[in-house]
């Protein structure tokens, strides 16, 4: 698909406000921006790559302002720096084990499980039902998150976000390290799709390849349409501030019940996008 100097423009708006979402209120830049690139007749193969690629680099820089703003405290041994290498280390290993068993699973049945959890956790928010904060919860939020990323791209931010508030964590905190622990999720998927779609180009194995007809393959314009991820990158790296300034201006009781009301809504799109 050829991207004019008008759908670049458009494609950076639609990033921007994405990235605005998904780093004010921790979750929706995949879940908004995926589908909606598909429908406009992206291929999925190049779709892909520039949105886990965009949003590594986007959650990276929010996550600097979310310190700065005071909404997460990223310095050493803080509890929130803890959760972020818990989510994080969790997702990568339970992601990258959740993709080689993901052919096994009924595509449906797993979406349907994940429109449900979230819906439930969006439902309790509202509800707004207080828990104590514990180790053991986030782990738990960590596996759960990562599993669904690698079984099918998505339901982490709102599990991770809502997960978070569920375990007993600041409503701002959560968002901040959601925003965060996600960019290494996403930078592990983006190589680990780089190299599966590079390999799949050659008959020979991975290993015995010269390395200048991996890297040629790497970067060519079959696995990447680079003016497509300029206009991700580009919109999701300048709203970083804004995003990051709007969770702040948020009233903890407001924040409550826009997070619970996005995410049950997330949850009831996912289950009618399922069994549409």
């Amino acid at each position: 698909m050829e991207i004019t100097v008008g759908l670049f423009l458009a494609l950076f708006a639609f990033a921007f406000a994405c990235e605005f979402i998904d780093s004010s209120l921790g979750m929706g830049y995949g879940t908004i921006l995926t589908p909606s690139l598909l429908i406009m007749g992206f291929d999925p193969l190049l779709v892909v790559p520039a949105v886990l690629l965009s949003q590594a680099f986007g959650g990276l820089w929010a996550s600097v302002f979310h310190h700065q703003f005071e909404n997460v405290s990223f310095k050493s041994n803080s509890k929130d720096l803890k959760m972020v290498m818990i989510i994080s280390g969790f997702g990568i290993i339970v992601a990258i084990c959740a993709a080689f068993i993901s052919t096994g699973i009924p595509k449906i049945a797993l979406k349907t499980y994940i429109g449900i959890l979230v819906s439930v956790m969006g439902a309790i928010l509202l509800i707004n039902r207080p828990f104590r904060f514990s180790w053991g919860k986030m782990v738990a939020v960590g596996i759960v998150s990562a599993f669904n990323k690698g079984m099918s791209g998505g339901g982490f931010g709102p599990v991770v976000t809502g997960g978070q508030i569920l375990a007993g964590q600041d409503h701002k905190s959560a968002i901040g390290v959601t925003t965060l622990a996600e960019a290494p999720i996403c930078i592990c998927g983006f190589l680990t799709y780089l190299i599966v779609r590079t390999s799949k180009e050659f008959t020979t194995p991975l290993l015995n390849m010269p390395i200048s007809d991996f890297l040629h393959h790497m970067f060519s314009p079959k696995l990447f349409q680079w003016e497509l991820i300029l206009a991700l990158l580009l919109g999701s790296i300048l709203v970083a501030p804004f995003g990051a300034f709007t969770t702040r201006m948020l009233k903890r009781e407001k924040l409550h019940y826009v997070l619970g009301g996005l995410i049950f809504v997330l949850g009831i799109w996912t289950l009618i996008k399922t069994w549409s």
